[in-house]
C-alpha cells in the first residue's frame, strides 16, 4: 500500500463536519458554536505551527532545542491543566502543582522508552521523541487535570468530615485519605478505560495512522501495545505527584485543614 497524501482542499472538506455541527449548535441553542470555532480556530493555527517547528528540528536535530520544544509544552499543558480547575490554590500552587507533575511524569517515561525499547539514533531524535512526548503528555494532562479538580473540590465537599477526624486526633494523611484516593481514581479512570476498549471498541489514532501509512497490522500494535503501557506509566506518575503534593498544600504540618489556600471565593459552597 502506497502513502496517501492529503491536499489543504481535503482537510477543509472535512471542517465541513464541524460547521454541521456548530449550526445544531446554534439551532438547539446549546452555546457551543463560538467554543467550536475558537477551539478549531486554535486547533488549526497550533498545529500548523508545529508543523513548521517540527520541520526545522527534524532537520536540525539539536538536543537543546528538542528539550526546549518539549519544555513549552509541558508548560502550555500546565496552563490547560490550571484553565479547567473549578477550584484553584492561591499562588504560583495553581499552576506549579500540575505542570511539575506533568514535567516529572512525562519526561521519565519518554527518556525511559527511548533509551530501553525504541533506542533511535541518536537517542534524542526529535522525530522520535517529541511526538512521543506529546502523546504521554496529553493524556497525562487529562488525568492531572481530573486528579486536582476531584481533590480541590473533595476537600470543600467534605470540610466537614475532614475536620472532624483532625479533631479527633487522626493526622492529615488519615483525615483526608478518602479524598485523596477518590482524587487519584478520578485522574486514572479515563486511562484504564482506554486500555480495556482499546482495539475492541475503536483502534487509536497511532496504530490507524501506521496503518494508513502502509504499516503492517502486526508492527502497528506493537508500537500502539508499547505507546499505551508508557500512557499509563505516565498518568499514574502525574496524577499520583499531582494529588499528593496538592493534598499537602491543603494541610500543614499541625494537621489542619488549609483551604484558605484556594483562592478567595473557592472554599465556600
Amino acid at each position: 500500500m502506497t502513502f496517501i497524501s492529503l491536499s489543504f482542499a481535503d482537510v477543509a472538506l472535512s471542517a465541513v463536519l464541524l460547521v454541521v455541527n456548530a449550526g445544531l449548535s446554534l439551532a438547539l441553542s446549546l452555546g457551543l458554536a463560538r467554543q467550536m470555532a475558537i477551539a478549531a480556530t486554535r486547533m488549526v493555527v497550533q498545529l500548523l505551527l508545529m508543523g513548521l517547528v517540527l520541520k526545522v528540528l527534524f532537520e536540525l536535530s539539536s538536543p537543546l532545542l528538542t528539550s526546549l520544544t518539549a519544555l513549552v509544552m509541558v508548560l502550555f499543558a500546565g496552563r490547560e491543566v490550571m484553565a479547567r480547575q473549578k477550584r484553584r490554590l492561591a499562588g504560583w500552587w495553581a499552576y506549579g502543582i500540575g505542570t511539575t507533575a506533568m514535567l516529572f511524569a512525562g519526561t521519565m517515561v519518554t527518556v525511559f522508552a527511548l533509551t530501553t525499547q525504541i533506542r533511535p539514533e541518536p537517542w534524542f531524535e526529535p522525530r522520535v521523541a517529541l511526538p512521543l512526548m506529546g502523546m504521554i503528555l496529553g493524556n497525562t494532562m487529562t488525568g492531572v487535570s481530573l486528579g486536582i479538580d476531584r481533590l480541590l473540590t473533595g476537600a470543600v465537599d467534605a470540610r466537614v468530615s475532614i475536620e472532624a477526624r483532625l479533631a479527633l486526633g487522626h493526622d492529615r494523611t488519615e483525615a483526608m485519605g478518602g479524598v485523596v484516593r477518590e482524587a487519584l481514581r478520578t485522574g486514572l479512570v479515563p486511562t484504564i478505560n482506554s486500555m480495556s476498549a482499546v482495539g475492541l471498541v475503536f483502534i487509536p489514532g497511532m496504530m490507524t495512522g501506521q496503518i494508513l501509512a502502509g504499516v503492517a497490522p502486526m508492527e502497528a500494535v506493537k508500537y500502539q501495545l508499547l505507546v499505551m503501557f508508557l500512557i499509563a506509566g505516565g498518568t499514574a506518575f502525574g496524577v499520583l505527584g499531582a494529588v499528593l503534593a496538592g493534598s499537602r498544600r491543603l494541610s500543614d504540618a499541625r494537621h489542619r485543614l488549609r483551604l484558605d489556600r484556594l483562592l478567595p471565593g473557592a472554599a465556600e459552597d
